[in-house]
């Protein structure tokens, strides 16, 4: 499911080309690109669930304290191991991630079917959060940089 998702982000949204809005024939194209229907049928379900993280009324968008600090699951402990989860304080600490969109990040995490996320898979899920989060371009571009310019030193803020 992974492979389709980031099949998916590179081919339409990373490089800007349309994104087919009939999933009739986005699931054609992808059975055309060799991937299995049951992983077709759980990537667009991720994407959907996404979209919706992002509604006025989603689980994620509220009131948060500053001051607040994440304890995670034991089952978000597996999938995420400890460098992922320092990457993702490290993130919240130089603003590329909110409280929201870190929430939005590890909820997308949890319905992959992937067992433990390495950091680089981690880095594209936030990747396409932040790029489906209205008002995070800055976050975005700070991100790409992460992933596809490796930049030594600090995060620009």
């Amino acid at each position: 499911m992974f492979d389709i998702l980031m099949y998916l982000f590179e081919n339409y949204v990373h490089s800007e080309a349309e994104l087919m809005v009939d999933e009739d024939e986005l699931t054609k194209e992808l059975n055309r690109a060799g991937f299995h229907q049951a992983d077709i049928l759980k990537a667009l379900s991720w994407l959907e669930r996404l979209a919706s993280l992002q509604e006025s009324d989603g689980p994620y968008l509220g009131q948060h304290q500053a001051q607040s600090f994440r304890i995670y699951t034991s089952q978000e402990m597996d999938k995420l191991d400890t460098q992922c989860r320092g990457f993702l304080m490290y993130l919240e600490q130089v603003n590329v991630l909110t409280v929201e969109t870190r929430e939005m990040v590890i909820d997308r995490v949890m319905e992959l079917d992937e067992g433990t996320l390495v950091l680089d898979d981690l880095k594209w899920v936030i990747l396409m959060v932040l790029f489906n989060v209205p008002g995070n371009e800055s976050a975005y571009e700070q991100m790409e940089d992460l992933i596809f310019e490796q930049p030594e030193g600090r995060l620009h803020s």
